[in-house]
């Protein structure tokens, strides 16, 4: 089993984008690495391999099809814990085999690659890692 190396992304949905970009900046003092009308990354310290810890916010009401969390329950979009390039594979191959079902993605932007399994709750988890080849 792959062990965890570090904390990847906490990534919330929030009612009033606007609002929190300007506290997590503001008054958090967190440096904003990417702002777009649906989402807005920031950093929270140097990662694991490469990985930057980001807290990301995304726009509740963004996107109408978001079919994740129960919104009247959470704010909470998913975790992510970062995890070996050199794991990717391996990791997805073990997931499955656990029955567990997993959705690959690249987000080419930062260089990422992800895998995403939700735990016995329906919360979405992320395993990630940095690829400078995406």
């Amino acid at each position: 089993m792959t062990r965890v190396k570090a904390l990847g992304e906490i990534a919330l949905r929030v009612d009033d984008l606007a609002v929190m970009r300007k506290f997590y900046q503001e008054v958090i003092g967190l440096e904003l690495m990417r702002d777009s009308p649906i989402g807005v990354f920031f950093r929270i310290a140097e990662g694991y391999d490469g990985h930057t810890q980001v807290l990301a916010l995304f726009d509740r009401r963004g996107n109408p099809d978001y079919q994740g969390l129960d919104a009247k329950k959470s704010t909470v979009d998913h975790i992510a814990f970062t995890i070996s390039l050199a794991d990717f594979d391996t990791e997805k191959e073990r997931l499955e085999r656990c029955g567990v079902r997993v959705e690959t993605a690249e987000h080419q932007w930062v260089h990422w690659r992800s895998l995403y399994v939700r735990d016995p709750e329906g919360n979405e988890v992320e395993l990630v890692c940095y690829d400078g080849n995406v």
